[in-house]
């Protein structure tokens, strides 16, 4: 296992991804893929800050780009709406979010569980649904040595019966779960109950995003509603009440190898200049537990 990040977390402290991370110590990133197919440059240029992935030759510029600056991609995430009226559309993207990931030998691509418009329809319906749309997307690109991990995101994908059912009915080694280590229990889950979830998913991380939140100690191992008071407790890695060494060990023993995300959504409690300090500390705490 090796830490990354995401690319919006580092441009929350630094000017541009390559200073991020050359102060971090991290030589990878997730990038988000725009919904023209376009990513964040590493180190931009004064004519360019983005780098579009939608054609064979531009996808060589990027790999030229991504070598000149000794940085991988650990995934590129998708924020993708099973839910819209136009399903053509979302399937389409994420299959050429799959074929750029390819090209670049990126291994995983973060499908969003969020169906928006659809949040008051049936489970049952909502999971024919998404599951129609990744197998369509399996079909067309079979050849791709590309997984797909659905995130535990929003109310829907932190319900474990939802990310049950649609893996089930997908029923692909490519299809998984990118475990947010945070997100179950900003969904309400009482503390004990996040690790035996995220110990249920473990065999099917394709990728994940780390997150923290310090609650109070009564509140910790209760049923809370959705995202109760996150704005106020969210908080740095090393200081929340979930376990990061216990996570990753739980990631290991299930055969996980990939990376670590760094996702530190505490920086809006912070100063922009006090937010390099507070990744630093993230970034030395991976060290610690990888």
């Amino acid at each position: 296992m090796y830490p990354s990040v995401r690319d919006h977390i580092v441009l929350a402290a630094w000017p541009s991804l390559k200073e991020g991370l050359d102060a971090l110590g991290f030589g990878a990133v997730e990038l988000e893929l725009a919904r023209d197919n376009s990513v964040f440059a590493i180190r931009p240029a004064t004519s360019r800050d983005r780098f579009k992935l939608d054609a064979p030759a531009a996808m060589e510029e990027f790999r030229d780009h991504l070598a000149t600056n000794a940085i991988r991609v650990s995934a590129l995430l998708m924020s993708n709406n099973f839910g819209s009226d136009d399903i053509e559309e979302e399937v389409n993207w994420a299959i050429t979010a799959i074929r750029a990931a390819d090209a670049l030998g990126v291994p995983a691509v973060r499908i969003d569980a969020i169906m928006h418009g659809k949040e008051d329809q049936p489970l049952e319906r909502n999971v024919h649904v998404f599951a129609g749309a990744m197998a369509r997307i399996l079909d067309a690109t079979v050849d791709a040595n590309v997984d797909m991990g659905i995130e535990n995101h929003g109310f829907q994908g932190n319900n474990p019966d939802f990310l049950d059912m649609v893996l089930s009915r997908v029923n692909s080694p490519r299809v998984g779960v990118t475990i947010d280590t945070g997100n179950f229990y900003w969904r309400g889950h009482p503390l004990s109950r996040v690790y035996k979830i995220i110990e249920h998913f473990a065999p099917y991380c394709k990728h994940t995003h780390a997150k923290n939140i310090q609650y109070p100690p009564e509140k910790r191992e209760v049923e809370r509603e959705i995202g109760w008071e996150y704005g106020k407790y969210v908080s740095p890695l090393r200081d929340g009440d979930i376990d990061h060494r216990r996570v990753v060990q739980i990631l290991k023993s299930a055969g996980y190898s990939r990376d670590l995300c760094l996702e530190d959504e505490s920086l809006g409690k912070w100063a922009p200049e006090e937010r390099v300090a507070v990744l630093k500390r993230d970034a030395d705490f991976f060290r610690e537990i990888l």
